[in-house]
């Protein structure tokens, strides 16, 4: 396997993805330093698409259905993790929101990670005046500076 760096150009990126694949599925236990190239292959290959690749953020529906896809799952295979049937279909007929309770054992029992859960919605913005009297307070204020700088 050739040395893991960080990932610049696209050529690199999937040259990365071809090594995890391989990696991953060619053989059902792994060393602990295979383990660990895993992960680090996983964080580089993320960090190139979080950077360089513009991917539509999907519905925390969608995501929940694209995983179930994935693993072949049904509604009913996932009840529980709603609080049973009639929950699940409120959820997917869009009449109810996800708890955080859910989110939590979505992201653990399926691997749905908790980003494609949670969004901010408008309704969760803050008033203008609000945002103004949180920026007065100096910690606050610099904290959104530097978030502000890295989100570039």
């Amino acid at each position: 396997m050739k040395m893991i760096k960080v990932l610049k150009n696209r050529q690199e990126y999937k040259v990365a993805q071809e090594q995890l694949y391989t990696l991953v599925f060619s053989k059902e236990t792994h060393t602990e330093v295979e383990l660990e190239k895993i992960e680090l292959l996983k964080l580089l290959i993320e960090t190139y698409q979080t950077e360089n690749i513009n991917l539509p953020n999907p519905s925390p529906l969608e995501a929940i259905k694209f995983r179930m896809e994935q693993m072949n799952l049904k509604q009913k295979d996932i009840a529980p993790l709603f609080g049973g049937e009639n929950r699940a279909s409120e959820i997917f007929n869009g009449t109810k929101e996800l708890s955080m309770k859910m989110v939590v054992n979505l992201h653990k029992f399926l691997g749905i990670p908790y980003k494609s859960l949670v969004q901010e919605r408008p309704k969760y913005k803050l008033e203008n005046e609000k945002v103004k009297l949180l920026l007065k307070s100096k910690p606050i204020a610099e904290y959104q500076k530097i978030m502000a700088f890295s989100h570039r």
